[in-house]
């Protein structure tokens, strides 16, 4: 009876009195990353490693993955929603190269592949057989800045053309204060292959290289091969590259095997470069605030 006598503006603030709701206590929530994942071609498990990678990546940081996948294990796949399609990663934050199509080389799609990231500043990580991908040219040869020739090497900011036999990789990281590698300790792959290196670019920056013992075989007349010592090679396997002044790029050569892609610390690693390339990383290698697991 005695709230029916409150004085008419009281009983009109209490209307007004805020409500918590189960909603409002939540904290806000950090949309994720949406990166494209191009992957497929020749000589490498695909079908296995892109949900490695996706997966994987996923759990260490607040992104989604999709993916444009072929079955196609050819040196030349077929990837129609890309090839000819210079708009294939509008409205991604970034694309992730995994494919391997060292025989696609005419200059126009090559040029659409490069359009995101050469025009509309898209970031680009780039994983083991991207870098011999969209040749145009002898890839032995080292490539001069603005010919038709480099125009994908320039992307990468290194040139390749070649890897000896499987044989494990003592990687040493060369930059412990980047973001990337901040905290990581040098490890030895399995066997895997090693990439040469023809040419560097000023824009690159490397961050890791790779010291390989090779086995050096002589040629018998009768076809057979002996094995007549061994030689060192020493690459750079980890880098990254400011391409046409404005995009950020991070590659690695290694991650031919599955169990290669599938190891925590490579993981680890190509999580940090998307991060990095796209900007959403504290310099201690952690992910920025929002982009870390659940969006933590």
């Amino acid at each position: 009876m005695k709230l029916r006598r409150l004085p008419a503006v009281f009983a009109l603030a209490l209307a007004f009195v805020p409500v918590a709701s189960p909603a409002a206590d939540k904290p806000a929530t950090t949309a994720p990353l949406k990166v494209l994942l191009v992957t497929g071609g020749c000589c490498h498990d695909y079908l296995h490693q892109k949900d490695v990678l996706k997966e994987g990546i996923e759990a260490r940081a607040n992104v989604k993955i999709d993916i444009i996948y072929t079955a196609d294990t050819t040196t030349a796949p077929n990837l129609p929603a890309v090839y000819g399609n210079p708009n294939y990663a509008k409205g991604y934050d970034a694309v992730i190269h995994d494919e391997c199509t060292s025989n696609i080389a005419e200059e126009q799609v090559v040029r659409d592949v490069l359009k995101p990231h050469r025009e509309d500043g898209i970031p680009g990580v780039n994983l083991h057989c991207a870098m011999h991908c969209y040749r145009i040219g002898n890839p032995n040869e080292p490539a001069e800045p603005g010919t038709p020739h480099a125009l994908w090497f320039e992307y990468l900011g290194l040139q390749s053309s070649r890897h000896d036999a499987q044989e494990p990789i003592l990687v040493t990281f060369l930059d412990h204060e980047s973001p990337i590698t901040k905290g990581m300790q040098d490890f030895t792959t399995i066997k895997e292959e090693h990439y040469n290196n023809i040419k560097i670019f000023d824009t690159a920056h490397p961050l890791a290289h790779g010291v390989q013992a090779v086995r050096v075989k002589t040629k018998n007349p009768d076809g057979s091969q002996t094995v007549t010592g061994t030689r060192t090679d020493d690459w750079v396997d980890v880098w990254t590259n400011l391409y046409n002044g404005k995009t950020r790029v991070f590659s690695t050569t290694l991650g031919h095997n599955t169990d290669t892609v599938a190891d925590p610390k490579y993981l680890d690693l190509v999580t940090r470069g998307l991060l990095w390339a796209t900007n959403h990383i504290n310099d201690n290698g952690t992910p920025a605030p929002g982009y870390g697991p659940n969006g933590k």
